[in-house]
């Protein structure tokens, strides 16, 4: 329970770290830079978060990918298999004017029962698009969280499109995924706050983190790990390297019509990182259920 205790309070730190209320000016940037740089794990990837399909809806559809064994499983670290950090935000701090703001709203899909992106940039006090790609039936919670509590952003149904035929879809095993109706839900934090989380809650190993941003000086590590910011107003800054887990801040100069690197590595957190960790050998599974869960799309490993 301190262990839990400790994470939960770690996170709170994390939440922590928001953006200023200023208005963000467009405006011409003179002898523009960019920061680049990547961001690796080092050390083994702590384990992923465990759910027994048992315990929630549509155990069979949402068990083809899972384990095996009855269990769905949540990695919040996306780590390629030379340590590239995948999905972590790099965020300039402190910038109140620069290079045009022109941001769409960001898409959040439900597909096989989870979230994609896992990690999701909304500019702070517009839309994100979510659409339910199965054939079953979300329910989106989105909470502002910081230390001081949660805040409901919005709670709405996701509805499933129309024309699937579930159960011939549930007998065949065979999916082509169809778009619900998009629903489009304004991202609003409060001052001092700029992280969000949102939850399926009919199915709990569905959760997606987002990032309310200000400006849009910012960027995502991608599949190798690697990230570029362009066209920055030359001159020193605080860097903010955010995951939902883990976070660091760097003083970076950018020069003048020059490229600042910034390389981060995060040592991998140890020990029980959360309540519902997945387990070796966890005491009760599949077993207990009259239908054999079949991962066909994806068998997780722990």
């Amino acid at each position: 329970m301190k262990r839990v205790t400790a994470v939960l309070g770690l996170v709170g730190c994390l939440l922590a770290a928001a953006s200023t209320s200023h208005a963000y000016k467009e405006t011409t940037v003179e002898n523009g830079g960019t920061l680049t740089g990547s961001v690796t794990l080092e050390g083994a990837v702590p384990k992923p978060k465990g759910y027994n399909l048992v315990t929630f809806p549509d155990p069979i559809y949402c068990g083809r990918i899972s384990d095996g064994r009855g269990f769905r499983l949540l990695q919040p670290f996306r780590v390629g298999p030379g340590g590239e950090f995948q999905e972590v935000v790099i965020l300039i701090e402190g910038i109140d004017e620069g290079k045009p703001f022109d941001f769409p709203s960001p898409r959040v899909e439900s597909v096989d029962c989870k979230f994609e992106p896992f990690i999701t940039i909304v500019r702070n006090r517009a839309d994100v698009e979510i659409v339910n790609m199965d054939p079953v039936l979300h329910d989106i919670q989105a909470y502002e969280t910081s230390e001081r509590g949660a805040r409901v952003l919005f709670n709405v149904p996701l509805p499933m499109n129309e024309r699937f035929n579930k159960k011939a879809l549930m007998t065949s095993g065979r999916v082509k995924h169809l778009a619900g109706r998009v629903m489009s839900q304004k991202v609003r934090v409060g001052k001092g706050r700029n992280v969000f989380v949102m939850q399926c809650g009919f199915h709990a190993y569905m959760e997606s983190w987002g990032l309310a941003v200000e400006h849009p000086y910012f960027a995502k590590t991608d599949q190798d790990g690697r990230f570029s910011i362009d066209n920055i107003p030359p001159g020193t800054y605080s860097v903010l390297v955010w995951h939902p887990l883990l976070q660091k801040h760097y003083t970076v100069t950018i020069p003048a019509n020059g490229t600042a690197t910034l390389n981060v590595e995060f040592d991998a957190p140890k020990g029980r990182l959360y309540a519902t960790e997945a387990m070796d050998n966890p005491r009760f599974g599949v077993d207990i259920l009259n239908e054999e869960i079949v991962p066909s799309v994806e068998r997780q490993k722990y």
